[in-house]
């Protein structure tokens, strides 16, 4: 998968409140959404001395500059090294056959998908600090999409969303509650997701992680994911 395929993936299943071009830079307003809705990224236009007209375009709107550097982008990255801009959150892209992830149906009760998301569900987010803004990003993003609830002896335990773009089912905000966690929750909710997006034509599940996530990187690889590349964010730092 090319940088561009992953960035337009990302873009539709997690989008940005909105876009706009300078100067070949893709600049994404975030509002509050995080990392992935706010960091900047190159396209063939761009030209690499001109990634500081990106940066100021991010500091008009409010945001501290900040770029996502893809596979192949070791020019950009230097560069942005040089110049003062620190490595935060590198991230690994797992994607895995719809079949291979949906081979088992989790057991009775444990998993609904719900849309819109329930207020028990926002309330597990926020716990895990994904918060409203982050929500308004499930919003925004295109059909079909939908959540998972995950409960544990009737409770409510977990929660997870999902989008479709060109046949790839993309999971995100994946968040088992504190008490529930090592009980398999968010296994089984893969699994529904993984059984939604079949029935909805998906042939490819796929999910982004934090290498420093140890224990979701462990789970997605025994679950038969595979890592197929990733990026990490250049922020600006104070001098």
């Amino acid at each position: 998968m090319t940088p561009e395929i992953l960035t337009s993936l990302i873009d539709a299943t997690w989008p940005a409140k909105s876009l706009r071009d300078v100067s070949g830079w893709t600049i994404r307003e975030g509002a509050g959404g995080g990392s992935r809705v706010s960091a900047a990224t190159a396209t063939k236009a761009a030209k690499l001395e001109e990634y500081p007209l990106a940066a100021n375009a991010m500091r008009d709107i409010g945001q501290n500059p900040l770029f996502m550097v893809r596979a192949g982008e070791d020019t950009l990255d230097a560069a942005l090294e040089r110049d003062g801009y620190a490595i935060k959150d590198p991230v690994t892209y797992y994607t895995a056959p719809v079949e291979k992830i949906a081979t088992e149906r989790p057991p009775a009760v444990t998993c609904f998908e719900v849309w819109p998301p329930l207020a028990t569900q926002a309330e597990i987010w926020d716990a895990g600090g994904i918060d409203d803004a982050r929500l308004a990003v499930m919003e925004r993003a295109e059909s079909p999409k939908t959540t998972i609830l995950g409960r544990v002896h009737d409770t409510p335990a977990g929660t997870a969303f999902a989008a479709i773009h060109d046949g790839v089912a993309m999971l995100h905000a994946i968040e088992t509650a504190s008490a529930f966690r090592r009980q398999g929750v968010g296994r089984h909710m893969i699994r529904a997701l993984a059984f939604w997006a079949q029935g909805r034509g998906a042939t490819q599940v796929a999910l982004l992680v934090t290498k420093a996530n140890v224990g979701a990187n462990a789970l997605y690889t025994s679950m038969g994911f595979t890592p197929v590349g990733g990026y990490h964010y250049r922020i600006q730092t104070e001098d």
